[in-house]
Parts: structure tokens; C-alpha cells; sequence
């Protein structure tokens, strides 16, 4: 396991890899070891993605999880820059509760590159497990122009 640390808008954020792919993201300050091209790769399109210059990442990502999770995951790695989806149409993709599916969204071990900031609740915002919560996920959504959804 390597990792490295930085600053973003949002607050630090440490991104890990483990073998050849980035298996987790945390907005916390970690310690930053050897840098891989990964790494490398991660830090580079985070902060271009913050600069309006990057809206799909393509990092080899591996979630460490049950198949339920990591479908969940996938769902939430197609829903385009800028566009949001309820997590009762996801459940329905997946046949799966809407609670589950939160679940699934909440377990996201890899927030910001898997846009779990992207799915909403039938009557508003839902949850998220990121950095400073809610304010993180509207932060993230206004980012992306897809704050008109909020109004």
C-alpha cells in the first residue's frame, strides 16, 4: 500500500493504491510515501478536476468490496459530469432497495472519482460521507453546474 496526501478545495484528501490501482479516497491529511505514476496520475486529474479541466477521471480503480457494493459503484461511475440520479433509480437498475443502494452509496470507498456526490434522494439532497458532508456534496454539485437541481 502506498499513498499520497494533498490540499483541495474541499480539504485534504489522501488517495491509496494497493497493487496496481487506487483502492480508496479519504478527505483526511495521510502520509504521503513514495510516489507512484498512479499517484501521480490521481493528484494531477484531482486538481484538474477542480480546475474545470478534467470531468471524467481515468485512474484503474479497484473497489474492495462485496459484489453488491462494487455495482453500486459502477452505477454511480456512469452518471455523467453534471447530471445526478435518485438513488431509487439506481435501485431499480440493480433491483435493489433504495435504502441498499444508500448504503452502497455511503460504503463508496473511493468518493470524488466514483461520483457518489451525484445520486439524490427522491426529496432532496441525501446523505454524504465526505468531508464536511452535505456542504462537500453541494460544493461538488455547484462545481459541476448541476446546482440548479438544488433549487
Amino acid at each position: 500500500m502506498v499513498q499520497i496526501s494533498f490540499d483541495t478545495p474541499t480539504g485534504y484528501m489522501t488517495v491509496i493504491q494497493v497493487g496496481d490501482a487506487v483502492t480508496r479516497v479519504a478527505w483526511a491529511r495521510g502520509e504521503t510515501g513514495d510516489e507512484t505514476e498512479i499517484l501521480r496520475a490521481a493528484k494531477e486529474q484531482i486538481a484538474a478536476y477542480f480546475a474545470h479541466e478534467l470531468r471524467e477521471f481515468d485512474l484503474p480503480l479497484e473497489v474492495q468490496g462485496s459484489d453488491f457494493q462494487r455495482r453500486v459503484c459502477d452505477a454511480m461511475l456512469a452518471i455523467p459530469f453534471g447530471e445526478t440520479r435518485q438513488y431509487g433509480e439506481i435501485s431499480q437498475e440493480l433491483q435493489a432497495s433504495a435504502q441498499a443502494v444508500g448504503g452502497g452509496c455511503g460504503g463508496n470507498p473511493i468518493p470524488l472519482i466514483i461520483p457518489c456526490h451525484r445520486v439524490l434522494a427522491a426529496t432532496g439532497l441525501g446523505g454524504f460521507s465526505g468531508s464536511h458532508g452535505v456542504e462537500t456534496k453541494v460544493a461538488l454539485l455547484k462545481h459541476e453546474g448541476a446546482a440548479s437541481l438544488l433549487i
